[in-house]
């Protein structure tokens, strides 16, 4: 099967001077199909393009938007360009350990199975902190997720960030939902759509990556208070427009003062900023669930139950 890996950056310059090489290095490894890399350069104000010039891999796409875009417009941008029936995504701040490539790989053998997870070996506060495996449930209106140990293969979503996608199943979801750009729940919502629509999903502890997460851009170009508001925003999102079980919608509508009343207590203004923005997006957020629906066929406590078993 053909590897197309899609890398999104936003000034990124040291980065893809870093991981880059590691990528090719991978990639020069497979020999079950042909390989490439796109990278989409979200309008980014350092050297990247540059850095991306100077690299001489006949299979190294470069794409450039007009203007800054977030990462989910900025993902399916470049998963559109390529044919190939696997897409790895990979963020700048991650880099590939030696032979990640054939762990995962080998789930597509499964034509049910739409997504693959890495083991995340992710660097925060100069520790490393083991990721990938995703948990959560229904709690109070909202969907709660947590970092799963990472002995088992079940998950709930795939990351964004370090993850392989089968893109005719891709296609089939429309891809990430960009009403969550810049950032945020754009991969958990597309996991869980996928197993909402009777499509698998695996974590493999054997394909491994290296994540620092201080380096990326999230970090770097947005305030602690925007991050907050960006992602209270998104839960509202995942919410409204994924919960389809009765006793989940009632439950939003029913914890809604709490949550308010909560956050007015505690001055947490970015969750009245995030509710809000996601109340301006409602017809969108509206629109989008009813063609989701077309294609649901599990209710929101079976996925919950299957990816937590």
């Amino acid at each position: 099967m053909d590897i197309s890996v899609v890398i999104p950056n936003y000034n990124g310059q040291e980065l893809l001077k870093k991981n880059l090489p590691k990528v090719f290095a991978e990639l020069a490894a497979y020999k079950a199909g042909k390989t490439e890399v796109v990278v989409v350069d979200d309008k980014s104000t350092d050297e990247s393009l540059e850095v991306l010039d100077n690299f001489q891999e006949k299979n190294l796409r470069v794409l450039v938007n007009d203007k800054n875009l977030g990462f989910a417009p900025t993902v399916n941008k470049g998963v559109k360009v390529t044919s190939a029936q696997i897409i790895i995504l990979l963020n700048t701040d991650v880099y590939p350990e030696k032979d990640f490539l054939a762990p995962l790989v080998k789930h597509f053998n499964d034509e049910k199975l739409f997504a693959v997870g890495c083991l995340d070996r992710s660097v925060e506060n100069g520790e490393v902190v083991l990721r990938g495996r995703g948990l959560g449930e229904w709690k109070r209106g909202f969907l709660v997720h947590r970092r799963g140990e990472v002995d088992k293969t079940n998950t709930l979503w795939i990351s964004g960030g370090s993850g392989a996608f089968r893109k005719s199943i891709w296609e089939k979801l429309g891809g990430f939902n960009e009403l969550y750009a810049p950032f945020y729940y754009e991969d958990i919502d597309l996991s869980y759509r996928a197993l909402k629509s009777g499509y698998k999903i695996a974590f493999e502890p054997k394909s491994v990556v290296v994540h620092e997460h201080e380096k990326g851009a999230i970090k770097t170009k947005y305030s602690e208070s925007q991050v907050k508001t960006i992602a209270y925003r998104n839960q509202f999102i995942f919410a409204w427009e994924n919960a389809t079980d009765y006793s989940l919608q009632l439950a939003n509508i029913f914890w809604l003062p709490f949550h308010l009343v909560k956050a007015l207590i505690s001055s947490d203004w970015a969750f009245y900023k995030g509710f809000f923005r996601a109340l301006f997006l409602l017809p969108k957020i509206i629109k989008s669930s009813l063609n989701y629906q077309k294609i649901f066929i599990k209710k929101d406590s079976e996925v919950i139950r299957i990816a937590n078993a």
